[in-house]
């Protein structure tokens, strides 16, 4: 919750969301250079919960040692939260960038807020704002252009079910974990949440069936830059530190001094950042109707976030951070 109004404290806090959001799109082309390695999604998804776990458990012991318990009856709940906000999320986010462009896998992942939109009203019976639905409409039209389903614009079928899977599975995160952000530090609260995602995929992708060596070979960075070559795990560490850990810790920070409904509007830069990057190092282009397709889902999302400081409930203050289009 934002505890002052100062514009210095509002200016510092759009910086550190900012950046947080260029670094988590500039990872999208990352990500895709790592894939493209022959580092599969399910195994990167291991590498990259597995890092992040490690990560926070180094931050966090350095900061507070003392604090990273969390009560038993929690853990159900946090076991939900690992398997859908991490494990299920992150791998089909990779399968959808190895299968589509950057830009539109990231689109299509952040519908996410739409479906807790929809499940509040038709399941939870809760009351909805108009704008709610405004927003919907936009949307849905929004993605007919970017898919422009009147022709066949080539997009890989299993690409776009793996990115509406994992806004499905990024919505239930939202809805699951509300509570539990509102009881808990939210850096503690991931720890745990990467901890089950690396355990569980621990488990579907055994450790001894990775060969390491892939690790140490070259691999070309793609696109405008495919003269230039670096060591795989330069790129995973990247993806490791610089996608996941580094713009994490600034969009949390930036939560000290913008509001959870500024802040989702902000990340929402990050699909904008991540399609320029891509269009600048990868050479993937949206074309015109794409791009009107692209503005009209964020200002769908930007209307539910509207919507939601509105409504005159606590949800304002409930940290929304965006992780490759993760909020937390």
């Amino acid at each position: 919750m934002v505890s002052s109004s100062s514009p210095t404290r509002h200016g510092r806090g759009y910086v550190l969301v900012l950046t947080g959001a260029t670094l988590f799109g500039i990872n999208a082309s990352v990500s895709k250079v790592v894939l493209a390695a022959g580092i599969d999604p399910a195994r990167l998804t291991a590498l990259r919960c597995t890092g992040a776990a490690l990560g926070l458990l180094v931050i966090l012991k350095g900061l507070r040692p003392t604090a990273l318990r969390m009560p038993r009856r929690e853990w159900p709940a946090i076991v939900v939260l690992g398997l859908s906000g991490a494990a299920f999320l992150q791998w089909l986010y990779f399968v959808a960038l190895d299968r589509l462009p950057v830009g539109i896998a990231l689109l299509l992942e952040f519908t996410a807020p739409l479906m807790v939109a929809l499940y509040s009203s038709l399941v939870l019976r809760h009351v909805v704002a108009r704008q709610v639905w405004l927003a919907l409409g936009l949307a849905l039209a929004g993605l007919a252009l970017v898919a422009q389903v009147w022709k066949d614009v080539g997009l890989d079928a299993v690409g776009v079910a793996a990115a509406l899977g994992a806004a499905g599975f990024l919505a239930t995160f939202h809805l699951v974990g509300k509570q539990l952000v509102d009881r808990h530090d939210p850096l503690v609260l991931s720890l745990w949440i990467f901890v089950v995602a690396a355990v569980f995929w621990a488990v579907a992708q055994p450790w001894w069936r990775f060969d390491p060596s892939v690790l140490t070979e070259s691999t070309s960075l793609l696109g405008r830059l495919d003269d230039y070559s670096i060591p795989v795990w330069v790129g995973l560490l990247w993806v490791i530190v610089l996608g996941t850990l580094a713009p994490y810790a600034l969009e949390v920070a930036g939560l000290r001094h913008l509001t959870a409904t500024t802040t989702g509007i902000v990340s929402m830069l990050e699909p904008v950042i991540a399609a320029a990057v891509a269009w600048l190092w990868l050479e993937e282009v949206l074309n015109g109707v794409q791009l009107v397709g692209g503005a009209l889902v964020l200002a769908g999302v930007g209307l539910v976030q509207v919507a939601r400081s509105g409504a005159g409930t606590a949800a304002d203050d409930v940290p929304m951070v965006a992780v490759d289009g993760e909020l937390i």
